[in-house]
């Protein structure tokens, strides 16, 4: 599984997972056949683990907008964005931001695309900004 698809996998379990009764496991498997690939499962476990702190940070980013009020979706895309960003040193900045875009596209429109690029593009190259807000 390459790292886009991965990213595709990670957005449908997450999305499955807000506000479900499902655990990890059952959606994981859900999604994708064993064996479950290892950036994949990085992407859905580590999004989940670090929930309250990439919520935090986001919050912060949100301009006249909480997260209860935006579409699921982006809601979605917006936290495993972030989770890369601030916890995962060996993507590049502008690979998270052009996949959170390209994952917008994919699962909902453009104008999705144009609202998370504007969220995220409120990081800074180095993350160090999202990362003493998060502390």
């Amino acid at each position: 599984m390459k790292r886009r698809e991965a990213r595709e996998k990670a957005v449908q379990t997450l999305f499955q997972l807000d506000n479900t009764e499902m655990t990890v496991e059952e959606a994981i498997a859900y999604i994708v056949e064993k064996p479950v690939n290892r950036f994949y499962e990085r992407l859905v476990r580590g999004t989940l683990e670090n929930k309250a702190a990439i919520d935090e940070v986001l919050v912060q980013k949100l301009e006249n907008w909480s997260l209860d009020r935006l579409p699921k979706i982006e809601r979605t895309v917006l936290r495993l964005a972030v989770f890369e960003l601030l916890f995962n040193d060996d993507v590049p900045h502008r690979v998270v931001l052009n996949e959170a875009i390209d994952l917008c596209k994919t699962f909902s429109d453009e104008k999705s695309g144009r609202f998370v690029n504007g969220v995220l593009s409120k990081f800074n190259e180095n993350n160090e900004e999202g990362l003493e807000e998060s502390e």
